[in-house]
C-alpha cells in the first residue's frame, strides 16, 4: 500500500494580533478554482458566492462546501481552510497549554487531523463545530499528558498576550509606572485563575470569551445543550468574578 500523502501546508505560528474569531475571514486565505491555481481577489469573492449558494443547497455553510472539496482531493481547498483558521486555532491551543511551542504543534496536529479525515467527513454539524471538537480532543489529551510535566498554573510572563499582541512587560507611555505594574498583575491573575478552572469550564470560557463563539456553538463542541453550557459558563464566571474581585 502506498504511504498518505500529506498535504504541503505552511507551517502555522501564532500571531501577535490576538484571537483570531472562529468565524471571521482572513483576507489573506484565497481559495484555488479547480485546477489548482490561486485565484484573484475578485474570483475567489465568486467563488465563495457560489459555494455558499451550494452550501445553502445541501444545507451546508460554505466552509463546509470548501471541506466538501478537500475530500474529493483538492488540496488548495485545504490550504485555503488552514489559512483561514490557522490563527484561531493557535490562539485557542496557546490559551490551553499556556506554552507557544506547545501551540503551534498542537494547531498543526490539528490541520493534520482534518486532512486524515477528509475521505470520512460529513457536513452534519458547521465546519467549524467540527474544527473546535478535534482542537478539543487534543488539547485535552495534551493537557493529561504533560499534567506531570509542568505545575498547574504556569503561566510565562515572557509570552504575549493573545488580546493586545504585547508582553506584560512592554511599556505603554498612555500607563504611569504604577498602572503598568497593576495591568501586569491583573494579566498574570486571570491568566493563572482561567488555568486553573475544571477543564471543561476552562474550555468554555476560551471559546466564548476569546474565541467569540456563541453558546449554541461551544454546546455543539462540548456535546452539551444550551442550557447546560449556559449554567456552565455561569459557574466558571462567578468563580472568576469572586477569584479576581481585587481585580475588577
Amino acid at each position: 500500500m502506498a504511504p498518505e500523502t500529506k498535504p504541503s501546508m505552511q507551517p502555522v505560528s501564532p500571531s501577535n494580533k490576538g484571537a483570531y474569531n472562529a468565524g471571521a475571514n482572513d483576507d489573506s486565505a484565497q481559495l484555488s478554482d479547480q485546477s489548482g491555481v490561486n485565484s484573484d481577489v475578485s474570483s475567489m469573492a465568486m467563488d465563495r458566492g457560489l459555494l455558499a449558494m451550494a452550501g445553502e443547497a445541501q444545507g451546508v455553510d460554505s466552509d463546509a462546501a470548501v471541506m466538501l472539496r478537500v475530500k474529493t482531493g483538492d488540496e488548495a481547498a485545504f490550504n485555503y481552510l488552514v489559512q483561514k483558521y490557522r490563527r484561531a486555532m493557535v490562539s485557542f491551543m496557546f490559551r490551553m497549554a499556556h506554552n507557544s511551542a506547545a501551540a503551534e504543534d498542537l494547531a498543526q496536529e490539528v490541520f493534520l487531523r482534518v486532512y486524515r479525515s477528509r475521505e470520512n467527513y460529513e457536513p452534519s454539524a458547521k465546519f467549524t463545530t467540527w474544527l473546535y471538537r478535534i482542537a478539543t480532543n487534543l488539547a485535552v489529551n495534551h493537557a493529561r499528558d504533560t499534567r506531570h510535566e509542568r505545575p498547574e498554573n504556569q503561566v510565562s510572563l515572557d509570552e504575549p498576550d493573545t488580546d493586545t499582541g504585547l508582553t506584560v512587560d512592554v511599556a505603554d507611555d498612555s500607563l504611569t509606572a504604577e498602572q503598568r505594574i497593576l495591568r501586569r498583575e491583573r494579566m498574570q491573575a486571570i491568566r493563572q485563575k482561567v488555568q486553573a478552572l475544571p477543564e471543561r469550564q476552562r474550555m468554555a470560557v476560551i471559546m466564548h470569551k476569546y474565541q467569540q463563539m456563541d453558546y449554541r456553538q461551544i454546546a455543539e463542541v462540548l456535546k452539551l445543550s444550551e442550557s447546560a453550557t449556559k449554567s456552565l459558563l455561569f459557574r466558571a464566571y462567578e468563580t472568576l468574578r469572586n477569584q479576581l474581585r481585587e481585580f475588577v
